[in-house]
Order: structure tokens, then C-alpha cells, then sequence
């Protein structure tokens, strides 16, 4: 794509209104690139933190609960407080150089704050009531309803601490998103449907059909 012919798409989400598997059927939709957690890994790797302490890290997540959702607890690992400092750093250059490189999609990592101030930039919350939260996380996580109420529980004021520190709001704060969606209403294709359709109309020098 041509430099000015870029957007930059943010997403945040409630941890069971999946929100991950939404905004990668967007990026399908509009034939962009996604980004979610191999930006840490690449910042990890730019920071020389070996690949098998990440490996050892999410093995412990495995151990944790079956599925690994744990690491969602903790987006830079459970490294000291100046070592995610560091990761952080590093990981905005890389959100900056991918967003400069071409449109792209990007999930969490304090993505909405960090270009916040981008006028090519769209900013997207979703969330869900509690109830369709839980039965996402038993449904189609394939969590036991313990481990869906502990998990909804430990990664929302997880992510919401994260958000606070290093953004200074929340990551539900209707000041600093374009759309709010609740994906309940419409389910995951139709919820992506809808949101590539109102990228579109927001950009549509980029996504001409």
C-alpha cells in the first residue's frame, strides 16, 4: 500500500467476548495483517531474552490451566517490573514500525494509547455481558466453568492494571475508542462483518471496493 493509503486499527477486548478470534476474521475480511502476541516475542527477542525462557514461561502457563490462558494474566511475562518496562518500550518501536510499514490490525498491548494521537487511527472495544462471556470461555475455550469464572475474574483485572500503568485509563474508557461493541448481539462473523464494514466507511481511500 501506498504510505498515505495506511490505517491503523486498535482492538481491545473483554478476556471470553473473543475479541481475539473477531479481529482476525477483520484482518481476513480486509486483507490486512494482524498482530497480537508476536509482538512481545519480538521485543523479547530484541531485548536478547532467550526463546527458551518465553517457551519455559508458557509452559508453566500450560501447567496452570489446560489450555494456557494464563499467560493472558501477564502480557510481558512474569519478568521484573523494569524488565517490562524495557519490553514495553521495545514493543511500541515495533507497533510503530509495523504501523508505518502498512494497515495492519492490532490487538491489546496498549495499542489504543499508543496511537492515540494517529489521525489514520481507529480504536475498537469489545466486550459481552457476563453470562455470554462465561458460556464463550466453557463453549468455545474449552474451560470448565471454575476456570472461566476465575479466569474472567484474574485476566480483566490483570489487563486493566496493565492498561492503567502504562496508558493511564482504563481499557473500556468510551473517551478514547471509536466503537464499542457488545459481541454478543451478532456473534463472532457477523461482529466482524460489521466492524470491517464501518473500517471501510471510516477509510475508504484504502478499502475501495
Amino acid at each position: 500500500m501506498e504510505q498515505e493509503k495506511k490505517c491503523i486499527i486498535t482492538i481491545t477486548r473483554q478476556f471470553g467476548s473473543l475479541g481475539r478470534p473477531i479481529a482476525k476474521l477483520v484482518s481476513e475480511k480486509l486483507n490486512i495483517q494482524y498482530y497480537d502476541r508476536d509482538i512481545v516475542e519480538q521485543a523479547s527477542e530484541q531485548l536478547c531474552l532467550p526463546v527458551s525462557q518465553i517457551d519455559q514461561l508458557e509452559e508453566k502457563a500450560e501447567k496452570a490451566t489446560r489450555n494456557g490462558f494464563m499467560r493472558m494474566m501477564y502480557p510481558l511475562g512474569t519478568q521484573t517490573s523494569a524488565m517490562q518496562n524495557k519490553i514495553f518500550e521495545a514493543q511500541k518501536n515495533i507497533m510503530r514500525f509495523l504501523a508505518e510499514r502498512e494497515s495492519c490490525i492490532i490487538v491489546g498491548r496498549c495499542s489504543d494509547f499508543i496511537f492515540a494521537k494517529n489521525p489514520k487511527s481507529l480504536h475498537i472495544y469489545i466486550y459481552a455481558p457476563y453470562e455470554a462471556r462465561l458460556e464463550n470461555c466453557v463453549n468455545t475455550l474449552n474451560l470448565s466453568e471454575a476456570e472461566a469464572k476465575r479466569m474472567i475474574q484474574s485476566v480483566d483485572q490483570a489487563r486493566d492494571q496493565y492498561h492503567m500503568h502504562y496508558a493511564g485509563f482504563l481499557p473500556n474508557d468510551p473517551r478514547f475508542k471509536n466503537i464499542m461493541i457488545d459481541s454478543s448481539t451478532f456473534g463472532t462473523n457477523e461482529t466482524a462483518d460489521f466492524l470491517a464494514d464501518g473500517i471501510r466507511r471510516k477509510f475508504p481511500y484504502i478499502f475501495q471496493k
